[in-house]
C-alpha cells in the first residue's frame, strides 16, 4: 500500500496540540502582587514580613494593606513617614524587635491605625510624640520593654483608646492623675502590672469611674502596705471588679522599705488588716427594688456637685461597667435625661446592679453624684401564702413531735392490759418482759405458740437497779418462781442486752 504523504502532517499536528495542552494545563506560580517585597507574604489587605531576619523596613509596600506584621525581626529604628504608603493601615504588629526610641514622625500619615502591637523591644519611655498622630488607636501593647517613665501627656490625645498594656515593665512611678485623659468614655484596660510600683494616690484611683477601675491591673508590685491600699482593693473586689478578682492572690504589698522582699499578699492573708476601718465614705448605698418588666428612675441631687451646672453634662455606669452618655444606649432601654437622671425602660434581671452617677464638663474634671443598688425581683406567685422557711419549720416541729410520742408513749402504759393472765395461758402480748417485736405476727394465739425467732427490738420497764453497769429486767410479780424456764430466759435475754450496752470492753 503506498504511503500517505499527508500521515506525517497529520503527526507533526497532533504533536503540536498534545504540546500545547500540557502547557494549558501546567500549573502556574501565583504572581505576587504588585509592589510585595521579595521576602514577604502578601494577600489582598495582608502583608506578612515576620521571622525574615531584617533590619530595616523594606522599601515597597502593597497600597492595599490593611494588616502589617514586621514581627520576630532585628528592626532597630522607624524613619519619618515610613507608613505614608499605606494609607488604609489599621493593625501594625512590630513586636520582638529591637527598637529603643521613635523619631518624632515616625506615626504621621497613619491616621487610621486602631491596633499597634510595640510589646518585647527595647523602648525606655514614652514619649509625648510617640502616638500622639494615632487619633483613631484603640490598643496599645506596651508590655515587656524596659519603659521607665511615661509623659503625663503621652495619651492625652488618643480619646478612642480603649485598651493599654504596659506590664513587665520598670515603671516606679505612673501619672495617675492623667488617667482620665485615655478616654473616660471608652477606656476599659489599663494593665500597669508586673512593675516596679512603690506608691499610687488611692484617693485618685477611688475617684475613677468604675469602667476604668474594673480595668486597672496593680497586681505583682512593690506597693507599700496601708488601710487606705487595702480598703480601695476590698471595695473592688466586693464590686465584682475583673482587676482585683481575676487576680485576687497576686495582689502584694512591702512591708517595709528596708525588707524589700518583704512582701505580703495582704488580699489572701487578710487578718493583718483587722483594725483598718472603713470610713463614712463606704457607708451603705441607697437600695432599690423593682419587678421584672417595670420601668425605675435614678434621680440624683445635682445639687452635689461642684462642676459649673451650664458646662455640666453627665453619665452613668452600669453594673457591666460600661458608660452611658446622653441621649442613652443604641436601643434606649437605658436613657440619660438632660438633668441626670437615668431610666431603666423594662427592668431585667441582667440589670440588677450598682449604677454610679457622673457629672462633668470635660474628660478631665468629673465628680461623683450618687450611687443606687438596683435589684430587679421576679414576682410571686398568687397562690403562696406561707413562706418555704415557715413551712420547713412546721415540718421539722411537727416530725419532732411524733418522733417523742413514739419514743414515750409505748402501749403498755395502759393497766388494764397488763394484768396477771390465766394460769394456764402465756404471758400477754402487751407485757413489758413478753414484748418481742417480731418481722412476722402471729398467726394464731395458743398454749403451745412459740416466740419467733427473729427478734429486732425490746421494750423495756423501767430499771429497778444496776450492777456493775449491767441493766437488771423488775422480774418477780409475774414469775415467782426463779427457776420458771421464762424467767431463765429473760435472765438470759437480759444479761445479753446489758452486754451489748455495757460500756466495758469484751475480752475474749
Amino acid at each position: 500500500v503506498p504511503a500517505d504523504p499527508l500521515w506525517p502532517r497529520v503527526a507533526k499536528l497532533l504533536l503540536l496540540l498534545f504540546l500545547l495542552l500540557l502547557q494549558l494545563c501546567a500549573p502556574r506560580a501565583s504572581p505576587q502582587p504588585h509592589g510585595c517585597p521579595a521576602a514577604c507574604i502578601c494577600t489582598s489587605d495582608l502583608l506578612s514580613c515576620s521571622r525574615k531576619m531584617l533590619q530595616q523596613v523594606p522599601q515597597a509596600l502593597p497600597p492595599t494593606t490593611t494588616t502589617l506584621d514586621l514581627s520576630h525581626n532585628t528592626l532597630t529604628q522607624l524613619h519619618d513617614h515610613w507608613l505614608a504608603a499605606l494609607p488604609h493601615l489599621e493593625a501594625l504588629h512590630i513586636s520582638h524587635n529591637q527598637i529603643r526610641d521613635l523619631s518624632p514622625r515616625a506615626f504621621h500619615n497613619a491616621s487610621f491605625l486602631r491596633h499597634l502591637d510595640m510589646s518585647s523591644n527595647y523602648l525606655h519611655t514614652v514619649k509625648r510624640h510617640y502616638f500622639e498622630a494615632l487619633v483613631s488607636l484603640e490598643e496599645l501593647l506596651l508590655y515587656h520593654n524596659h519603659i521607665t517613665q511615661v509623659d503625663e501627656n503621652a495619651f492625652a490625645k488618643l480619646s478612642g483608646l480603649r485598651k493599654v498594656y504596659l506590664s513587665w515593665n520598670k515603671l516606679t512611678t505612673f501619672p495617675f492623675h492623667a488617667v482620665q485623659g485615655l478616654g473616660i468614655y471608652n477606656l476599659r484596660t489599663l494593665d500597669l502590672s508586673s512593675n516596679s510600683l512603690s506608691s499610687i494616690p488611692v484617693e485618685v484611683l477611688e475617684a475613677l469611674p468604675e469602667n476604668i477601675g474594673n480595668g486597672l491591673y496593680l497586681h505583682n508590685n512593690p506597693i507599700m502596705c496601708s488601710c487606705q491600699l487595702y480598703l480601695m482593693l476590698q471595695s473592688w473586689n466586693q464590686k465584682g471588679f475583673s482587676s482585683v478578682k481575676d487576680f485576687f492572690e497576686e495582689h502584694t504589698c512591702k512591708v517595709s522599705d528596708n525588707a524589700p522582699r518583704s512582701l505580703v499578699k495582704f488580699l489572701e492573708h487578710s487578718h493583718m488588716f483587722e483594725n483598718c476601718s472603713a470610713g463614712a465614705e463606704d457607708a451603705p448605698l441607697p437600695h432599690l427594688e423593682v419587678m421584672v418588666g417595670q420601668p425605675i428612675l435614678l434621680t440624683c441631687n445635682t445639687s452635689n456637685t461642684s462642676l459649673p451646672h451650664a458646662a455640666t453634662t453627665y453619665m452613668w455606669i452600669t453594673p457591666h461597667h460600661e458608660p452611658i452618655k446622653h441621649p442613652g444606649n443604641s436601643n434606649l432601654s437605658l436613657e440619660v435625661y438632660g438633668n441626670g437622671s437615668l431610666r431603666i425602660a423594662v427592668a431585667k434581671p441582667w440589670l440588677s446592679g450598682v449604677y454610679v452617677g457622673l457629672a462633668m464638663n470635660s474628660p478631665y474634671n468629673f465628680s461623683r453624684m450618687c450611687e443606687f443598688n438596683v435589684t430587679v425581683l421576679y414576682p410571686k406567685p398568687a397562690g403562696e401564702t406561707f413562706s418555704t422557711g415557715l413551712t420547713t419549720l412546721l415540718g421539722c416541729i411537727v416530725s419532732l413531735v411524733l418522733v417523742i410520742i413514739y419514743l414515750y408513749l409505748t402501749p403498755c402504759r395502759c393497766l388494764g392490759c397488763c394484768k396477771k393472765p390465766a394460769p394456764l395461758s402465756p404471758p400477754q402480748e402487751c407485757s413489758a418482759q413478753s414484748s418481742i417485736l417480731s418481722t412476722t405476727p402471729p398467726a394464731t394465739d395458743g398454749p403451745n405458740r412459740k416466740a419467733s425467732a427473729n427478734k429486732h427490738v425490746v421494750f423495756l420497764e423501767p430499771i429497778r437497779e444496776t450492777q456493775n453497769g449491767k441493766i437488771r429486767l423488775a422480774l418477780g410479780e409475774d414469775f415467782p418462781d426463779p427457776k420458771h424456764p421464762k424467767v431463765l430466759q429473760l435472765k438470759s435475754d437480759s444479761e445479753s442486752i446489758s452486754s451489748v450496752f455495757s460500756d466495758t470492753p469484751i475480752v475474749s
